[in-house]
């Protein structure tokens, strides 16, 4: 699949704007998808670090119109952590040399407000 069709649309509710200062991000994503592809699909989209993604599948509810009895679609949800402080990595460079790699990854998704 991909990372487009993976991630549907973020879910913007109190209780996820309240989790998006601890690192936690709310999206609608496909049926389908399984942890690890909804992982790399908001890595590439966002450029971030994920570290956990939670999913969990809501149930359609029972909704009634008049006389006219039926149900809403079942969907999937999942709550990514990110990584809000990503660390500079030092390694040694061939000689002995230490080398600090740059930051190359976001502490945040700027987007995801936007959306």
């Amino acid at each position: 699949m991909v990372a487009e069709d993976i991630i549907i649309k973020p879910i913007i509710t109190e209780k996820s704007n309240d989790a998006m200062q601890e690192g936690k991000y709310t999206f609608k994503v496909a049926k389908k998808a399984t942890k690890p592809e909804i992982a790399d699909a908001v890595e590439k989209l966002f450029n971030v670090k994920v570290l956990k993604v939670n999913t969990m599948n809501i149930d359609g509810k029972q909704k009634r119109v008049g006389v006219h009895q039926g149900k809403t679609a079942s969907w999937k949800k999942a709550i990514v952590f990110i990584d809000t402080d990503p660390k500079t990595v030092t390694y040694t460079k061939k000689g002995g040399k230490e080398t600090k790699g740059t930051k190359k990854y976001n502490s945040s998704i700027e987007e995801f407000m936007g959306a």
